[in-house]
């Protein structure tokens, strides 16, 4: 299983690794650091049993949803190291090797006062009000409750290490599971059939889900379930056999077991102001000036909306809504790609090669902007070179730099096209829905796309397509490390800590703001060249975000063009990709001067300022699909792009 997005046979889009807890053990060397991660994705959210009682006691629930909830977040916590970490066995006494070093029995203490806290719920559930669908309630309480009701033992003492056989022998009186029979073929839930889950409101698919996964947890008839001590077992009793679920635990617990040190990060020096600011790059300047011959793009074909990820709500999210996602971020769907990166690349610049009328033998250089390639060695640049049949070039690189990637890959091609007077292929490309796993800040935000640009040489005498190039990087190590992957902390997936993020955000669009405000106007009109601009494009990160810093800089939202409401966030490619989606959506109609801000992780930041001609876009073809019937109108800036007089007059 991995923490890719499947399909289901209701064409469904379901997340596994939500519902199915795995713990990449691969990043952890000590008990303390799994006891962080287990406390973060179990504990914080999970009530115990105790507090569910005094939640009934009091009135505390509104819903029995709401309790439900509560029952299922404190069974997920029960279970939460036997779920991540080993595979049960109910097996006979008599069977059970007593001197193996990979075998365990969990030593339990008796829940106290268990039956009181069952029997308040039982009394309790009846009592509330179905909060969406009575029917579909009582039936996923029926699975919860089995489980919740048969629980024999204390959730808040359970070890991570269960000692092995030998070592539970060595205390007579240590308790353990106890089944006087097993049956091999009691019925469980298949993993199709945890997919298949079909409910009308998102969260009680969601659920529906859980419960199914939690059942599956204790396959056997509960209620002849005990514990008993370990003098007493006898060899036709059955018990529950801990077995490390995978090589990854089994290397865990031999690092455990060799005491492997934990290493430290270096602690980052104060960070220090540049000597002097860096100035942007004045396309004029250069002796080979930049065209924009193409630019061609290809969206995820799959749609993942608000509504998916609240169906896929995980055992370790707070509620949210589908509604407050989409006020929270601005994104009412965003799109996954059922191809891996290599392919959307490579459909990407085949189109614009296609458009721009530009064969393998002709280009200078291919420049990769991704910080979603696993691609070490060869690196995605060159693997595309291979692909497209480009013989040889004169260079061929990954570029990371994030949400910045396509205002670095234009100035690099800038750069290179001076060298080698050739066209140079940028493709902007992301692939983020298989290295999320269930992080759902980074769940709502993130979505699978491509873009690719050619950037060639102006004919004598032509001016250039781009006015000015600019790039930062860095700042305090707070914001450089504010989005990470693969992050060890978080299962090596992929994590965003907004306020920094927010803080990087403000404080590189005011500079740049700031920047365009000083220089002047690239044509022949009067004015700074923040006046010349028809549209801005940003960066499409959080939409709610961007608006609020677009205004803190002095903008206002009509001047700026969306398409995160139906794409998601796409880091590199969501430049790139607005651009197209603007084009192709009737939002730039004739030749506009755009401005086109990036700025993401590694505190990278950068922006261009350039020349839009609909006629280089690629549109309609394979890599640029029409519009989705289930996609909104254009949004906010989402009519056609006002002259620069217009823009004048918007900026007062």
């Amino acid at each position: 299983m991995s923490d890719a997005f499947v399909l289901n046979r209701h064409g469904r889009m379901v997340f596994p690794s939500n519902v199915m807890p795995e713990l990449d053990l691969s990043t952890v060397d000590t008990l303390e650091q799994l006891d962080s991660v287990i406390a973060r994705d179990f504990e914080t959210k999970a009530p115990s049993g105790t507090e569910i009682l005094d939640r009934v006691r009091t009135g505390n629930y509104d819903s029995r949803y709401a309790l439900m909830r509560d029952m299922a977040l404190n069974l997920f916590w029960a279970n939460r190291f036997s779920i991540t970490m080993y595979d049960k066995r109910p097996t006979r006494w008599a069977d059970v090797p007593r001197s193996r070093s990979d075998v365990f029995l969990p030593v339990l203490e008796p829940w106290e006062d268990g039956e009181t806290k069952v029997s308040a719920v039982e009394q309790a559930y009846p009592t509330l009000s179905p909060r969406w669908d009575g029917t579909v309630e009582d039936r996923i309480f029926a699975i919860l409750f089995d489980v919740f009701a048969n629980r024999k033992h204390h959730a808040t003492t359970l070890p991570a290490i269960k000692p092995t056989v030998a070592e539970f022998l060595e205390h007579p009186g240590n308790l353990t599971f106890r089944l006087p029979h097993y049956d091999p073929d009691y019925p469980v839930y298949g993993f199709d059939d945890i997919l298949d889950v079909d409910e009308d409101v998102p969260e009680l698919e969601a659920l529906h889900r859980w419960a199914m996964v939690l059942h599956n947890q204790y396959p056997w008839d509960r209620s002849q379930m005990e514990l008993a001590a370990a003098g007493d077992l006898e060899d036709d009793d059955y018990v529950v056999v801990f077995h490390p679920r995978d090589k990854e635990v089994r290397a865990f617990l031999r690092r455990l077991a060799t005491g492997a040190a934990h290493r430290l990060p270096a602690q980052p020096r104060e960070s220090r102001q540049p000597v002097r600011p860096y100035r942007p790059l004045d396309v004029r300047d250069l002796r080979v000036l930049p065209r924009l011959e193409a630019l061609a793009a290809v969206h995820g074909d799959q749609a993942c909306t608000n509504d998916d990820l609240i169906r896929n709500s995980a055992y370790n999210w707070s509620p949210m809504s589908a509604e407050e996602i989409s006020a929270k971020t601005g994104i009412e769907q965003r799109r996954y790609s059922s191809l891996p990166l290599e392919d959307l690349a490579l459909q990407a610049a085949e189109t614009a090669l296609e458009k721009a009328q530009r064969g393998p033998e002709e280009i200078g250089a291919v420049l990769v902007c991704t910080c979603t390639s696993s691609r070490l060695i060869p690196s995605l640049a060159t693997y595309l070179c291979g692909q497209l049949g480009i013989y040889q070039t004169h260079a061929a690189y990954d570029i990371i730099a994030a949400c910045a990637g396509m205002p670095y890959g234009l100035a690099e091609a800038a750069r290179l096209l001076q060298e080698v007077e050739r066209p140079v292929l940028v493709v902007c490309c992301e692939k983020f829905s298989d290295k999320i796993g269930n992080v759902r800040t980074s769940r709502m935000i993130f979505g699978d796309g491509a873009a690719a640009m050619v950037v060639g040489p102006a004919a004598a005498g032509a001016p250039s397509d781009f006015d000015y190039l600019n790039s930062y990087a860095s700042g305090p190590a707070s914001e450089v490390n504010s989005i990470l992957w693969p992050n060890p902390e978080f299962d090596n997936n992929i994590t965003v800590f907004g306020p920094h993020v927010k803080a990087l955000a403000g404080r590189y669009l005011a500079q740049m703001i700031e920047e365009l405000k000083s220089l002047p106007h690239p044509g022949d009109g009067e004015g700074t060249l923040l006046e010349s601009i028809d549209l801005i494009v940003p960066h499409q990160a959080n939409k709610t975000m961007v608006i609020q810093l677009a205004e803190r800089a002095g903008l206002t939202p009509d001047q700026l063009y969306f398409n995160i409401e139906r794409v998601g966030n796409t880091s590199s490619a969501s430049i790139p990709l607005a651009i197209h989606d603007a084009v192709r959506d009737g939002a730039i109609t004739r030749p506009v001067r755009v401005f086109a801000p990036g700025f993401g992780a590694g505190a990278v930041a950068g922006y261009a300022v350039l020349r839009v001609d609909p006629a280089v876009v690629a549109i309609g073809q394979r890599a640029a699909p029409a519009a989705a019937a289930d996609e909104p109108a254009p949004a906010a800036g989402g009519e056609p792009a006002h002259g620069s007089e217009d823009m004048r007059e918007a900026f007062g």
